[in-house]
């Protein structure tokens, strides 16, 4: 018998909505998160949408979905999911990106980690945590 778990790590986060959302995302990701926009294979379904990469990992997949139209989609199901964490390093540029933006935030620490923790959301509500190891807050 093989106990070799058989899902070695989470490979990305799809998001999914109208394209004017997933162009709100997009720009919210790359500009305030700070992921890029990468690669993004053609997919025979036809798919489009944009692939957002953490160093040379895709960690945010948002995909357009052509049935939604033009409108907001709907409020997120009622699931146990509740945020989507980033391990980043930089907070005082992190901060400064999201001042710049408008987005508000609230910050955490957790001493026992030596963390601190800005928990924001996104354009369509989803909850976003950035975990900063090992760094401080600015004066």
């Amino acid at each position: 018998m093989n106990d070799t778990p058989p899902v070695a790590a989470l490979a990305h986060v799809n998001l999914r909505g109208p394209a004017p959302l997933i162009g709100q995302l997009r720009t919210f990701y790359v500009d305030a998160i700070g992921l890029r926009e990468g690669p993004r294979p053609r997919f025979r379904s036809g798919s489009s949408g944009h692939w957002l990469y953490a160093g040379d990992r895709d960690v945010v997949h948002l995909s357009i979905d052509p049935e939604s139209g033009e409108g907001t989609p709907p409020s997120s199901p009622r699931t146990g999911f509740n945020h989507v964490a980033f391990a980043c390093h930089g907070l005082a540029d992190a901060l400064r990106r999201l001042r710049e933006a408008n987005i508000a935030y609230r910050v955490d620490r957790v001493d026992d980690l030596h963390q601190v923790q800005l928990f924001l959301h996104d354009p369509a509500g989803t909850r976003i945590e950035l975990n900063f190891t090992g760094e401080d807050l600015p004066p």
